[in-house]
């Protein structure tokens, strides 16, 4: 399967680009296209690493499909794939006869990452070109069928991965995750000021690991009291940091299906109807997209 990813130009140009040499380079940019059969697009980021995006991603991810939507989970981290470890998918997808590539499927989600397609052990040394490559390969080299929803998890920082997605095609809005601390919050608000930027609605904010629920007591300890949260994009829910979802994760079964009654499930799902009342508002003012393959 590498070899059908590492077809890419292999000329890079490290000097100043004049105007006329950007005009000229703009041309070859992909031009950002629908994926055939899919809905919208919703990316979960941030620009801090260790936030648990893959885990809001998984989650939100399966959410969406237990309330009935067609949903698709792609694995935007070329060299830090978490998606087949959280999903329990860690088979090779196959290739059809138009050589695009099916996804595996679990817990009612289509899904697909680099992760996949390398062995456990080995890493992914690759410069920007190869990337950006590989990130077009997986979005418009597969036969995701009719979706209403692709979300795609992204690593942190705001480089090549967003920038190829966000040429490749539309994004209908962003989630960002943060922890509220200091830290990880200016580097979230890093990563909101790059969106804006390339003109694509946040959509909001998850707060993870935000709190912890006492055993004995019952009751929330809060880890920070950061104001500066007050400077990202409006809250969509706050996580705690629990043994259960991370368990869940160990094992390949996100916590909305592990533990379909808790707490935890509860404010997964009131996300994804937040996220649903977006969606359904924006596609019934914009005439619907062909989503006919």
């Amino acid at each position: 399967m590498l070899p059908l990813l590492t077809k890419l130009l292999r000329r890079s140009y490290s000097t100043k680009l004049s105007g006329s040499q950007m005009a000229l380079m703009a041309r070859g940019l992909p031009r950002k296209k629908p994926i055939i059969g899919v809905q919208d697009i919703i990316v979960v980021a941030s620009g801090k690493g260790g936030v648990g995006k893959s885990t809001v991603a998984a989650n939100f991810a399966c959410s969406m499909a237990r309330l009935g939507k067609r949903v698709g989970l792609l694995d935007g981290d070329i060299f830090g794939p978490t998606v087949p470890l959280l999903m329990n998918v860690q088979n090779e997808p196959v290739v059809n006869d138009r050589n695009l590539m099916i996804p595996a499927q679990n817990y009612n989600v289509k899904c697909l990452s680099m992760g996949m397609l390398t062995p456990l052990e080995s890493s992914v040394i690759w410069r920007g070109p190869l990337v950006m490559s590989a990130i077009r390969r997986l979005l418009k080299g597969t036969e995701w069928g009719l979706l209403d929803v692709l979300i795609i998890d992204t690593p942190p920082g705001t480089g090549d991965v967003h920038l190829s997605i966000s040429q490749e095609a539309p994004i209908t809005g962003v989630i960002l995750v943060t922890t509220p601390h200091t830290a990880a919050i200016q580097v979230t608000l890093k990563g909101a000021r790059m969106y804006e930027k390339l003109e694509v609605p946040i959509f909001g904010v998850v707060e993870n690991m935000a709190y912890s629920i006492c055993k004995n007591c019952n009751q929330r300890m809060d880890f920070s009291h950061n104001n500066f949260m007050n400077s990202l994009p409006r809250k969509l829910i706050s996580l705690p940091l629990d043994s259960h979802i991370a368990e869940s994760n160990e094992k390949g079964v996100p916590v909305v299906i592990k533990h379909p009654d808790s707490d935890y499930t509860n404010l997964f799902t009131q996300m994804a109807r937040q996220i649903l009342e977006i969606l359904e508002k924006k596609n019934s003012i914009k005439p619907k997209k062909n989503i006919e393959s």
